[in-house]
């Protein structure tokens, strides 16, 4: 018999009986059964679901031992529950967003696998945790309307439309990709495509994500003349998501161009004023903004670097932090000062 700590007595009921351990679960697909005691495998550290228990003597830390007495649910538990714990997290819902030339890499094709395959993982070893995400892609890997325009009398609006195009067929690449390692993934697109994505609904994506979907926005804003950066801070707002995670092939936000000076160092803290009075690159102009106004923190990071996609998911300091001046304590850049910035 296996020493189980009693958590709580159907999924409607998520109050843990035990203090000294608090967690959060995600249910997919399992029902309310009324004696069903879903508890902690002290031996195994594992959730099980039980059918039927009794309640021993209380143990000298306060916590009951609860003895199985009849056969566990056929059905794995694994499946069944994944376990949070509320102080390794310091997000709940997130938007990363990945442009389309990081999705090609060094590679000869428009995409490359390998990446999207290091995305899937590392997003779904995040969302088996209990953290909502939702993520936009570019589509410079394919067309970027912006560097077409004007070319064989191809206006600007046009050119928008066909790079849209390009992000969808990256978002239903991504969600392949998700799909073949066990994450329920949808994508949405700006405009309806009905045959291959779902039209952008905000209350349709806000449920996917607490069912503990991966939503993918794809054709931006849907609006030429908007870049995908913009597009991300705009869903990032829509959906109430807490932070913006932008993916790109550097590190960071630097003091100084670090293709132009090999002594640049990488600035930790950067706030928006300074994105917009100096003109970085980091995003445009409308997308910093955005995020400025609606209280959106923008995390830099690089995504070519094993692991940072899943350590800025947790919240841990990777790359370069945007956010307002009163939030940035102890400002630091590495023993500079942060005059002239790139990224």
């Amino acid at each position: 018999m296996a020493n189980l700590v009693c958590l709580f007595s159907c999924p409607c009921n998520l109050t843990a009986l035990s203090a000294p351990l608090s967690a959060k679960f995600k249910f997919g697909g399992f029902g309310c059964a009324g004696d069903l005691k879903i508890c902690w495998d002290l031996k195994n550290q594992q959730a099980r679901p039980l059918r039927k228990f009794h309640l021993a003597r209380s143990s000298a830390n306060g916590a009951s031992n609860i003895f199985d007495v009849d056969s566990r649910l056929q059905t794995s538990s694994a499946s069944l529950l994944e376990l949070t714990t509320s102080e390794s997290l310091r997000w709940r819902r997130v938007l990363l967003k990945v442009s389309g030339e990081a999705l090609a890499g060094d590679s000869e094709q428009n995409v490359d696998p390998k990446i999207t395959m290091s995305i899937a993982r590392e997003v779904a070893s995040i969302a088996h945790l209990g953290v909502e995400v939702a993520i936009v892609v570019g589509g410079g890997n394919f067309f970027r309307g912006s560097t077409w325009a004007g070319c064989s009398g191809l206006d600007r609006s046009s050119a928008d439309h066909i790079g849209m195009l390009a992000t969808v067929m990256n978002a239903i690449f991504l969600q392949a990709t998700m799909e073949s390692i066990g994450i329920a993934t949808r994508v949405q697109t700006a405009f309806r495509m009905s045959e291959v994505a779902e039209p952008y609904i905000r209350r349709r994506a806000i449920r996917h994500l607490e069912k503990g979907r991966v939503v993918i926005f794809a054709a931006g804003t849907g609006n030429p003349f908007f870049t995908t950066d913009t597009a991300a801070a705009l869903r990032c707002a829509e959906i109430n998501a807490e932070v913006l995670l932008k993916a790109t092939n550097v590190d960071g936000v630097y003091d100084n161009d670090p293709r132009l000076h090999s002594d640049a160092r990488l600035l930790d803290f950067v706030t928006y004023r300074d994105v917009t009075s100096r003109d970085l690159s980091v995003m445009d102009l409308t997308a910093i903004t955005l995020c400025q106004e609606n209280k959106i923190p923008v995390m830099v990071f690089n995504l070519n670097k094993p692991g940072n996609i899943s350590r800025a998911l947790r919240g841990e300091r990777v790359g370069t932090l945007i956010d307002h001046a009163e939030n940035l304590f102890n400002v630091s850049v590495r023993g500079r000062s942060a005059d002239n910035m790139y990224i």
